[in-house]
Formats: C-alpha cells, sequence, structure tokens
C-alpha cells in the first residue's frame, strides 16, 4: 500500500483530496498544527517548528497544500510569514523527502504564482510574468526552488497552481457571494462577457492525484480549470439554481459599478477582480489525460 504524507489536510482542499486517498485505499499520515482524530498526524507548526524527519519515514508520495494566503489589506506587515510558510518550509520538507527517498512530490501552488493576466486570452504555464503580489511572489519562489530539487535529485516533482476552486464548504469570496445572494443583499451582476476560470475541488484533486502518478508531469508546473471560463453572470445564475433561489431577471447596470469604482483604488481593485478577465488554460494538463467532471451546477455536490 502507497504511503502518503499530506500537508493542509484539514483545508478546503486538503479535506476533499483526504477523501479521495482514501477511496483509493492510501495509507495516510498529516503533517498538522495539531492531532486530526481517524489519522496518523505528525504535529508541526511551519511557522515556527522544524519538520521532524519521522514525518516522511516510509513515505511514497507527499502533497503539500499548506500554505499561507490570508487576503491581508497590507500584505508587506506579514510578508516574513509568506517567506517562513510558503517558501521556508516547503524547501525544508522537499529536502527532507529527498533525503528520505520519497519518491514523488506534488506542491500546490497558484496562478498567482504565473503574474499578470495577457489581455485578450487564457495565459497558459508559459506566460510567466512577474508574479502577482506577496502572496503570488512567495509562490513563484517556492516552485522554482521546488523545480531546482527536482532537477538535482531522482524525486519527482510537480507542481499544480490551481485556479479560483469551488464546491462544498467553499471559503473566501465565493463564500461570502453565495451567502450574499442567499440573504438577498448581493446585486445581480450584469453580464459583461468577462471570462474567469474555476475549478470543482473534487475535479482538482483529481488532477493533483494524476501529476502524482504520471511520469510525464515531473518537473512540470500545471494549471488547473474545469475548461470552460465563466462569466461573472454566469456565477451569479449558478449560485441562485444552488440555493433554489429565482434567479432575477434584472440586473445592476455595468455604468453603476464604473462609477463606485471612481470612489477609490481599492474598491476599483475590488470590482475588477469581481467583473474582470480572470482567464487560464489547462490544456497541458489535459495533455495528460485531464477532464473535470464537474460544473458550476454541481457547486454542492461531491463524489467522495
Amino acid at each position: 500500500m502507497t504511503k502518503c504524507l499530506v500537508t493542509g489536510a484539514t483545508g478546503f482542499i486538503g479535506r476533499r483530496l483526504l477523501g479521495l486517498l482514501s477511496a483509493i485505499e492510501c495509507d495516510v499520515r498529516l503533517l498538522a498544527r495539531s492531532k486530526v482524530d481517524n489519522y496518523e498526524t505528525v504535529v508541526c507548526n511551519l511557522e515556527q517548528d522544524r519538520i521532524s524527519k519521522h514525518a516522511l519515514e516510509s513515505v511514497d508520495t507527499v502533497f503539500h497544500l499548506a500554505g499561507f494566503a490570508h487576503d491581508m489589506q497590507d500584505p508587506s506587515k506579514v510578508e516574513d510569514l509568506y517567506r517562513v510558510i510558503n517558501v521556508e518550509a516547503t524547501v525544508e520538507l522537499a529536502r527532507l523527502a529527498v533525503e528520505s527517498g520519497v519518491k514523488r512530490f506534488v506542491f500546490i501552488s497558484s496562478v498567482k504564482a504565473g503574474g499578470g493576466l495577457a489581455s485578450g486570452k487564457c495565459i497558459n504555464e508559459s506566460d510567466q510574468n512577474e508574479p502577482e503580489g506577496v502572496y503570488g511572489k512567495s509562490k513563484r519562489e517556492a516552485e522554482l526552488k521546488l523545480l531546482k530539487i527536482s532537477k538535482e535529485s531522482s524525486m519527482h516533482v510537480s507542481i499544480v497552481r490551481p485556479s479560483l476552486v469551488y464546491g462544498p464548504d467553499v471559503k473566501g469570496n465565493l463564500q461570502l457571494m453565495l451567502a450574499g445572494i442567499s440573504r438577498g443583499w448581493f446585486p445581480p451582476l450584469p453580464e459583461t462577457g468577462n471570462r474567469r476560470s474555476m475549478i470543482h475541488v473534487d475535479d482538482l484533486v483529481r488532477a493533483i492525484l494524476l501529476v502524482s502518478k504520471d511520469e510525464r508531469a515531473n518537473g512540470e508546473v500545471f494549471i488547473a480549470t474545469d475548461g470552460v471560463p465563466h462569466s461573472s453572470r454566469e456565477i451569479y445564475n449558478a449560485m441562485c439554481s444552488v440555493i433554489g433561489k429565482p434567479v432575477p431577471k434584472w440586473s445592476v447596470p455595468k455604468i453603476l459599478f464604473d462609477i463606485v469604482s471612481l470612489v477609490s483604488p481599492r474598491i476599483k481593485y475590488k470590482i475588477n477582480k469581481l467583473l474582470g478577465d480572470e482567464c487560464y488554460s489547462s490544456a497541458k494538463l489535459e495533455v495528460l489525460g485531464f477532464k473535470a467532471k464537474k460544473s458550476l451546477q454541481d457547486m454542492n455536490e461531491t463524489d467522495f
């Protein structure tokens, strides 16, 4: 039986990955801040603890999902924390994995590591620009160090950059939007034809497992999407359907959002994030045989 070490297992994506690993009968060990019921757990706070070599004993595959990704108003105030957790702990774990004879190491990065979007196209892994923000820079630095470790060792290293992840118990902005629609305070968005790439959490964990096994994925970076860009209005409509709420036949005019965006750069940024393009291509992942099984209509459905 394959022995897997999972970090970040208590998070949104991590919990779904555990479900998939259990379904394929993988022997799982966790590296976590505290003991997790029903799992062998090596307790470690990546912010301040050194990683014990015991965590890697007899491990075949490492799935490294843990990271620091808080949306702070002033990320520069916690820049050291981004580096300690996202870069230094990642590199330490990978080096220990090499020393322990781990065969495969999968790192969950972010599309932000690829930098700003190219106008009018869905960017791919070759469109590498300056990483977006402190978070994106820390993820890109970790990627580069892992790829170097891959070249200098026999350990199979693969990197996955998820697009916006949706699914049951989603957190962050999607959770806020869903709650706002449910409670009636989130306005019907205009159809602007923008394109946003997303992926269901169950499809993402399938992609993670795929790159861990396919030899062609060694030393490579893969963007993960469901293959179908969605407009913000389409996302709004899907959320209405998921919670059983009628889809409004009207929308707030785009010009009102344009006017509100003039109030401050911070508000303009948030509106651009809501109605702008964030389109990515997962064609490289599809070459390995990946095909999404879920759509926005399956937002609250699971397989495991």
